[in-house]
């Protein structure tokens, strides 16, 4: 399993920031760009949820569709 400090994919890191900063909007969570570390850990969960659950869903249709 890869470390937070190494990355499976480095070359996905811009998306997943794209990613985070829309899910952060859709559960109502206002990031701003650079540090966060000021958020709550219950909207760092809230947003960290959110895109576990997108994720999932993205692999299962991917998965049905083969």
């Amino acid at each position: 399993m890869a470390r937070n400090s190494q990355k499976a994919v480095p070359e996905a890191m811009d998306s997943l920031d794209r990613f985070k900063y829309e899910v952060a909007s859709e559960v109502g969570v206002n990031l701003k760009n650079g540090y966060n570390g000021n958020i709550s850990a219950k909207d760092a969960g809230k947003i960290g949820g959110q895109m576990v659950k997108k994720m999932i869903e993205q692999a299962e249709n991917q998965m049905m569709n083969k």
